[in-house]
């Protein structure tokens, strides 16, 4: 049997375009490897992009899948655009039809995240703003379906939530994917999203989470296809250690000095992210460790910025963050980069003392596993996935973000660890855990799923 045509769908593109004021986009059918990273595009930051882009390449290079197709949400992206054995696909709506759009995503994501009160957004799915989301999600299958009548894919693998109702969309008897990488706790859905959440659940032939309890929850709703849980994964080879020099010179344009001791959140700028937690913590530790700062990293996600859907969440959640530090006389004690590049954020990887993910819900938290690959030790709030894989006090710590100064005593156990033994401990059982979160593990079981789906037995073996 010949290798695999996949067809995958995200909101996040692969890249983002930077276009001056006034540009146009780059015409239809460029080869990105023909334009100049940081100066023409970037790449997207985030979960998806790291994970999706590697897994595609380690797939082809292994001969599993021939030719791979990719379409996600561009407004400001060419329609088509070559990248290797990859060809991206870019979805545009106008702004007047994305705004209702974005209303939903965010109306969703506020509940499944538990961050909206019970009984807000119940009748969601009787909007206006629905009928956007579902023209967005429209436009997108019927790009897919042109894409399948001129290359005919073997499978379709959609990502994330706001892709949902794709699958459904389809109206193909070929297999379909649906990776889920936010929560999934079927007591934060609305009685009245459910028979709808169902339907489309309903349309794929398996569903991937990322931690068992998110598995346990979706069985509730009796979905037709498999449920599986794959843990969210890297590749290893892409964390090398930094130049010391490059190191110091970020450092140093951060405002960190050689004697500050460093806590560092890596997260996009959003109330569910929990840098406020972060920031209560400081507050109460300040007077103990004089030299103590925390570097939040992150700015807004691809909905946020400018190249996607321009919603300003981001931007007034970082407004409250630096008026928390204002009001707690923090000043210079936290410091916000925004969005950096790797070469950067790999050098405040370096440069910290520990991690702290605050999360109030984190569909996994890949920043823990980074965090053990550069060799630091991490503090992990008990609602990310990724808490499945920790050991309290041995690979991590582990905190209640709903229990009051449960992080700041987790920070204190590790800046009170004089002997370096806690820490030394920490790495040592993180870098292990990471073998579970690597790209290796993943191929192989992608590989599985594509074999089972596809009924290609010839997979497994290959």
């Amino acid at each position: 049997m010949p290798p695999l045509s996949i067809c995958i769908n995200s909101q996040t593109p692969l890249v983002q375009f930077l276009l001056p004021n006034g540009a146009s986009a780059p015409p239809e059918g460029v080869e990105l490897r023909d334009l100049r990273e940081g100066t023409d595009y970037r790449f997207s930051p985030g979960g998806v992009t790291r994970m999706v882009y590697p897994l595609l390449r380690r797939l082809v290079h292994d001969g599993v899948i021939e030719e791979a197709h990719w379409v996600a949400l561009n407004p400001n992206g060419p329609r088509r655009v070559r990248f290797g054995e990859l060809t991206l696909h870019h979805v545009a709506i106008d702004p007047e039809r994305m705004a209702g759009y974005g209303q939903v995503k965010e109306a969703i994501w506020g509940r499944i995240h538990d961050i909206q009160p019970a009984g807000d957004q119940d009748e969601l799915f009787w909007t206006n703003a629905f009928s956007e989301y579902t023209f967005y999600n429209r436009n997108t299958a019927e790009l897919i379906r042109k894409l399948d009548r001129e290359f005919d894919f073997d499978a379709f693998y959609i990502h994330d939530f706001q892709q949902l109702p794709v699958g459904h969309m389809l109206g193909t008897l070929k297999p379909k994917i649906f990776r889920w990488h936010i929560p999934f706790e079927a007591s934060a859905i609305p009685e009245k999203w459910r028979a709808l959440l169902g339907t489309y659940l309903g349309s794929y032939d398996l569903i991937v989470v990322s931690a068992r309890r998110y598995a346990d929850s979706l069985k509730q709703f009796r979905p037709k296809g498999k449920v599986v849980r794959q843990y969210p994964y890297v590749d290893p080879d892409d964390y090398g250690t930094p130049d010391p020099r490059a190191v110091e010179s970020t450092a140093a344009r951060f405002g960190l000095a050689p004697e500050d001791t460093v806590a560092l959140v890596v997260a996009r700028m959003d109330p569910m992210k929990g840098q406020d937690r972060a920031i209560e913590a400081l507050e109460h530790l300040a007077g103990e460790f004089d030299r103590l700062k925390l570097v939040c990293v992150g700015n807004g996600s691809f909905s946020g910025s400018g190249a996607g859907l321009g919603l300003s969440k981001s931007a007034r959640w970082r407004a409250h963050l630096e008026t928390m530090v204002r009001e707690r006389g923090l000043e210079g004690r936290v410091v916000f980069t925004g969005h950096v590049d790797q070469a950067d954020l790999d050098g405040l990887y370096e440069r910290s003392d520990f991690t702290v993910l605050p999360s109030q819900r984190e569909g996994f938290g890949l920043v823990a596993v980074e965090s053990w690959l550069h060799g630091r030790p991490a503090i992990i709030t008990e609602r990310a996935g990724i808490a499945d894989l920790v050991r309290n006090g041995e690979n991590g710590l582990l905190f209640d973000p709903d229990r009051a100064g449960h992080l700041e005593s987790q920070m204190r156990r590790l800046l009170t660890d004089r002997s370096g033994r806690l820490r030394a401990k920490l790495v040592r059982n993180g870098r292990a855990t990471v073998k579970k979160c690597s790209l290796d593990t993943a191929a192989r079981a992608e590989r599985a799923m594509l074999a089972r789906i596809t009924e290609a037995r010839w997979l497994i073996s290959a």
